[in-house]
């Protein structure tokens, strides 16, 4: 092939046939392509972008909330925030499923009252019932919520939790008014004293390690404070014996006969 096939008025021409087909855009396509490329390449490389980026993080392992990239910590904030909501979220669908449940179920047995435990759960069921007669909600219901309180009660007070051990105090109060006000008339002292007494000894698990005597830390100061005065006196140097020259003014003039 001549030299005039090839070039023909200072332009290349093609040599193939795929060359003539070849789009315009599809040359802008390859010519971008190798540009992201090149550019990829050389983030990666030591002062690169996404060089940088990677350090800071592998830095991040061992250095405090303040050494930390700023890009890093908004990045945790935000994680963190979107974990919190999306918990929330969660425990707000369980709940409502669990409460909806509760209303479905139907009312618990109300049995004899015989035995001691039925003694106390017995008038606590009869109170539930006949308020959630008032109220939109079915009994079954309000008896689960109150077997969970005290359940949960029990177990966070026997782990020390604050709330638990005060969600316990006023469920033992509430449970003993309720059977004051449901049992029979004739053993409505002897039923509340029986659940009193249960209560109680519940309460050994629940309120464990609860003391009313104020707990008193006597620590070392960590500072001793000595203070001191310290006085700071000048006191002028002696002058040496018989030198009265520097003493007299220099108009002064010892008198001569």
């Amino acid at each position: 092939m001549s030299s005039n096939d090839e070039q023909m008025n200072g332009q290349h021409r093609p040599n193939s046939i795929l060359d003539q087909l070849e789009l315009p855009q599809a040359r802008k396509d390859k010519q971008r392509l190798a540009r992201l490329r090149t550019a990829w390449k050389e983030s990666w490389q030591e002062g690169g972008f996404l060089y940088q980026r990677w350090e800071e993080v592998f830095q991040a392992r061992h250095a405090s909330w303040h050494g930390i990239a700023n890009w890093i910590k908004a990045a945790a904030l935000v994680a963190g925030i979107s974990l919190i909501v999306l918990m929330v979220d969660t425990a707000g669908d369980i709940a409502s499923a669990t409460l909806n449940g509760l209303s479905a179920a139907p009312a618990p047995g109300a049995g004899d009252g015989s035995g001691l435990w039925g003694t106390v759960d017995h008038p606590i069921q009869v109170f539930l019932a006949d308020q959630a007669a008032h109220l939109s909600v079915a009994p079954a219901a309000l008896y689960a919520f109150w077997q969970l309180t005290g359940l949960l009660g029990l177990v966070g007070g026997f782990l020390g939790n604050a709330g638990a051990r005060i969600a316990w105090v006023l469920f033992g109060i509430g449970s003993l008014a309720m059977i004051w006000s449901a049992a029979p008339a004739g053993g409505r002292a002897a039923a509340t004293g029986l659940a009193a007494l249960m209560w109680a000894l519940a309460s050994i698990f629940a309120l464990r390690g609860l003391t009313l005597r104020p707990i008193v830390h006597n620590h070392p100061p960590q500072y001793q404070f000595n203070p001191a005065l310290h006085l700071h006196a000048t006191i002028p140097a002696p002058t040496p014996a018989g030198d009265d020259s520097d003493d007299e003014p220099d108009n002064v003039h010892p008198l001569q006969r």
